[in-house]
């Protein structure tokens, strides 16, 4: 055992002893990347090296995985006696190599390299300017594109990434620009502790020359536009739901491809409080995903979702704890942004391509509805009503 510790040299197990006897045992949480090829012996080497480097503690639930994962790389399952119950470190490493059961020596391999390679990937410096690799600098968006994956980040976390009029046109760009461009995935999430909190509702403010009746119809084209986007996007889109999420960002996720939530994540549709209707084609996909009662609940009756309770109803793809929902999702994207470009594209076409005439109605007519409700007093007052009651906070 000495001789896997000088790869946690960076890094001292006196804490590790004293969550011990407090009979906290870490649970090492594994999620499968779904990678095409396993890690090679370089490969898992070369892991070993970059261990070594690392400059912060990553706190002893990681250590304890990272321990587990090299002996059953490098020795298979523990087939080792249980240490007696006062040598408190060595029975949280046992503990946790235990856990492991039966996953194969190449699989843990895999998983080393990776939870390795995304320990380093977060010591990388914290940019707060766009991103490297962008060709395109927004207002209200960070877009780069780095390893096949081409992300786009809502970038207004003051304002909880609410999305204004400027965002809109600027996601419909971004989305166009992913679509053509050479990565192989495009990747949707939010800056800071939201996702999304839906329209920004100073949206409702801006009253254009034409009056009230200009407004909505003017409004009605640009959300017919931007879900139109999502609609015909050509590559695998991925939500990478990093926090709370609300209105416009939750009804398009059933656009998506797949959708990674943290477990702080929450799912919320309060239309009708707002005198309005769904949009992003919701009134149609949630009811064929999770079944009419349920979407009812959702977009009639303004229920809040869970992330688990999302993930239950098939609106979530999968839902990882929160403390390593960044290292492990971004893991799991770079393994799928190596599959080969044209065959996920064109599979996607098979599956996405039979509905999307219907997904075009379905647009349409959620649009029509919408500017009708912003039209009518019913809406109008529940608006006015949210603003009063925010002046009063």
């Amino acid at each position: 055992m000495a001789a896997v510790f000088k790869f946690l040299s960076p890094w001292r197990f006196y804490g590790l002893a004293r969550a011990s006897k407090a009979s906290f045992i870490p649970c090492v949480q594994l999620h499968s990347t779904n990678a095409v090829m396993g890690a090679t012996v370089e490969d898992f080497n070369r892991a070993k090296e970059q261990l070594s480097t690392l400059k912060e503690d990553p706190g002893n639930e990681v250590k304890l995985k990272i321990y587990a994962l090299f002996k059953q790389a490098t020795q298979g399952p523990c087939n080792t006696s249980k240490p007696g119950m006062l040598d408190f470190v060595n029975k949280a490493k046992w503990d946790a190599w235990k856990s492991l059961g039966s996953v194969s020596q190449e699989e843990a391999r895999q998983k080393y390299v990776e939870l390795i390679t995304s320990l380093v990937a977060t010591e990388a410096p914290a940019v707060a300017t766009q991103p490297a690799g962008s060709a395109k600098v927004f207002q209200t968006l960070l877009v780069s594109t780095e390893d096949n994956i081409t992300a786009i980040r809502l970038n207004r976390p003051e304002k909880k990434n609410a999305i204004t009029v400027e965002m809109y046109n600027e996601l419909i760009e971004a989305l166009d620009l992913a679509g053509k461009d050479d990565s192989v995935i495009t990747v949707m999430t939010g800056s800071g502790d939201y996702y999304c909190s839906g329209n920004d509702l100073n949206n409702f403010t801006n009253t254009p020359a034409g009056g009230v009746e200009a407004l909505a119809k003017k409004s009605g084209e640009l959300l017919r536009g931007y879900v139109k986007a999502y609609i015909d996007f050509p590559k695998p889109l991925i939500a990478v739901i990093n926090g709370p999420a609300v209105g416009v960002s939750v009804t398009l996720l059933g656009l998506f491809d797949v959708v990674y939530a943290t477990e702080r994540a929450t799912f919320h549709t309060p239309f009708s409080q707002l005198g309005q209707s769904p949009e992003g084609c919701s009134s149609y996909l949630f009811p064929k995903m999770m079944g009419a009662a349920k979407a009812s609940e959702m977009l009639l009756f303004n229920k809040k979702l869970t992330a688990a309770q999302a993930c239950e109803l098939g609106l979530v793809t999968e839902v990882f704890p929160d403390n390593t929902f960044q290292t492990e999702v971004w893991t799991r994207l770079k393994a799928y942004a190596k599959l080969p470009r044209n065959s996920l594209a064109l599979s996607k076409q098979v599956i996405r391509g039979v509905e999307k005439e219907k997904l075009h109605a379905v647009n349409d007519a959620e649009v029509e509805r919408l500017v009708e409700r912003w039209l009518s007093d019913e809406c109008m007052q529940a608006i006015m009503s949210f603003f009063q009651s925010k002046s009063k906070l």
